[in-house]
């Protein structure tokens, strides 16, 4: 993660951004660049779901990629995995309180979609 402080003087909110030290937009990419992150957030802001239900959301996924998306979301606190005793196991994904504080986020992403679309 970028944390020199020379970042700050080439960003346009500088002033703001000077008080942290490392970037907050530089720190938002990290948490959620990936190729399915954001989508993954989407999805789990209806509910938990089970690895099988994402799989199913993003079919061109591939299991391991997922895996790995997963992990680095669960790492970074934005969503929990929760094993329940039973054989076979079970698995829930679901967005953890700052994880949920991603949805208006989302929310606005998903706007700009219907309006870029409808402008096409």
């Amino acid at each position: 993660m970028i944390t020199s402080p020379d970042i700050h003087n080439s960003c346009h909110n500088r002033k703001d951004c000077k008080r942290f030290n490392t970037c907050p937009m530089t720190l938002v990419h990290k948490l959620i660049s990936g190729k399915w992150k954001i989508l993954i957030l989407w999805y789990l802001c209806g509910g938990a779901l089970r690895f099988s239900d994402l799989k199913r959301k993003l079919p061109h996924v591939t299991q391991k990629m997922l895996t790995n998306q997963l992990r680095s979301l669960e790492e970074d606190g934005l969503i929990y995995r929760k094993v329940y005793p039973v054989f076979p196991p079970k698995v829930e994904y679901g967005l953890t309180d700052i994880g949920n504080s991603i949805l208006p986020m989302l929310k606005e992403m998903y706007s700009f979609g219907i309006n870029y679309s409808k402008n096409l």
